[in-house]
């Protein structure tokens, strides 16, 4: 199997066109690197292929659809040995949009959105809580995304 280590200068300065801009055609992408919209569209699929392109997707405004309010939460397990089953469980829970498995004080930390404060405290309460495994949670309200970026190439 390839690795990322494979990945050259023609790679990188496709990548960076797609990040920049994920519905650019590739026949500009094409023009911009100076190859075949052919060459661009073998080398998006073995990016693909190679697992460094894992998608693409238009991100949405939270606060345009009703979100007003976006939370963080850091999860303590009963034990370390729940984490397969309390995840299963917090993907059915629509408002988390993030999960991470973490090293410190928490097993768990999560991003949530919610239309409000007193809808986070529904989720907090009535559906995190609710969860066997859960021993307790730590809650911190964002009150600016001050910036969200994908990583240099």
């Amino acid at each position: 199997m390839e690795t990322s280590l494979q990945i050259d200068n023609l790679d990188r300065k496709i990548l960076s066109l797609i990040m920049g801009n994920a519905r650019i055609p590739y026949l500009e992408v094409a023009r911009e690197c100076s190859v075949s919209g052919a060459a661009i569209h073998q080398r998006i699929q073995r990016l693909t292929r190679l697992g460094v392109i894992t998608g693409s997707e238009f991100k949405i405004n939270p606060k345009k659809i009703g979100y007003f309010t976006c939370a963080y939460m850091g999860i303590f397990l009963d034990s370390a040995s729940m984490y397969p089953e309390v995840v299963k469980k917090l993907k059915n829970i629509p408002e988390i949009v993030q999960c991470h498995y973490t090293t410190g004080n928490y097993s768990i930390f999560i991003k949530v959105y919610t239309k409000n404060n007193e809808d986070l405290k529904h989720v907090l309460v009535d559906k995190l809580q609710a969860i066997s495994g859960i021993a307790r949670t730590e809650t911190f309200i964002s009150l600016e995304e001050s910036f969200s970026r994908q990583l240099p190439l």
